[in-house]
């Protein structure tokens, strides 16, 4: 495994996405801790989560109790995990998504994660998403708060622009350590995000990181783009699957760049893995950075 900072923290310069495990079509809990497992031997150490990763609307932090078991049923030490969790957002139970980034409702959401997840202090909580009801420097000063309190080590936020960057830095300073956006082979849109979270050292977790690139019968139907295609030509040539060039294309974008591919399989999380040993010459980045996305 290759390694990137996030703050003051080496990680994994590939994550794990743990939403795959607990939403709707999850794996039985057997096969999701054994991703969680096959991911930690890979040398994977920055899980993402959510308080909102879970599938009917009377199971609030499914995820995160899924990740804490899997870690203290591993066999080694884990304390060089980051395990990173979010709020601000739930999940009814009829599929939909709701947002919800009051102070109160924020405070009291990292400290149920903290005691679902079992630690003294979260390593890093972001706010998943703006509440367009509520002012962004409101929502933020809930970070700031929990900062203060000792319940996080450090913030995050999640589905932003370049301006809610700028004053969320403001705000919090040194706390704030990333920003996950989506991005990817086929939404690229979040360039100008990318570039802010560079300059400012921030991480940069794109969501959905694999997007237009189809994915094998390891997790499901086919979802190839154009861009996707650019991709799968430069995998067949390396004799690697289309997933680890499209995360190797993604760390050469930027050193901020941690991808957090999902993974509900242990041969997806560990063949994820193995795209930090990838080098793409200068022809390869030139043919994937010019494939249209979407």
């Amino acid at each position: 495994m290759r390694y990137r900072t996030l703050a003051n923290t080496t990680v994994s310069a590939v994550g794990l996405g743990a939403m795959p495990l607990s939403i709707e079509q999850r794996p039985d809990e057997e096969r999701a801790i054994a991703t969680i497992h096959a991911a930690l031997d890979a040398g994977v150490t920055l899980i993402d989560t959510a308080d909102s990763y879970h599938w009917h609307a009377d199971e609030q932090g499914h995820n995160e109790r899924l990740i804490a078991r899997a870690l203290a049923r591993y066999g080694s030490d884990t304390s060089g995990v980051l395990v990173a969790t979010k709020g601000g957002r739930g999940r009814p139970g009829d599929g939909s998504w709701t947002v919800n980034g009051t102070p109160g409702h924020l405070k009291r959401a990292a400290e149920a994660s903290l005691k679902r997840l079992g630690v003294e202090a979260i390593g890093l909580y972001q706010l998943h998403k703006p509440d367009p009801a509520v002012p962004w420097a409101d929502s933020v000063g809930a970070l700031a708060e929990l900062l203060d309190a000792g319940t996080i080590r450090t913030a995050g936020i999640s589905n932003v622009n370049t301006a809610q960057i700028r004053e969320a830095h403001t705000i919090l300073g040194d706390g704030l350590v990333s920003v996950q956006n989506q991005y990817s082979p086929a939404v690229r849109g979040s360039e100008p995000e990318l570039r802010l979270s560079t300059e400012l050292g921030l991480a940069f977790l794109p969501w959905s990181p694999l997007g237009g690139i189809s994915r094998s019968s390891l997790d499901g139907p086919s979802d190839a783009t154009s861009a996707g295609t650019a991709f799968h030509h430069v995998a067949a040539e390396r004799a690697v699957s289309p997933q680890q060039i499209a995360l190797a294309w993604l760390l050469t974008r930027s050193p901020a760049m941690i991808p957090v591919p999902g993974a509900s399989r242990p041969a997806s999380i560990k063949d994820s893995a193995l795209a930090t040993y990838l080098a793409l010459n200068a022809a390869e980045l030139t043919r994937l950075d010019d494939a249209p996305p979407g």
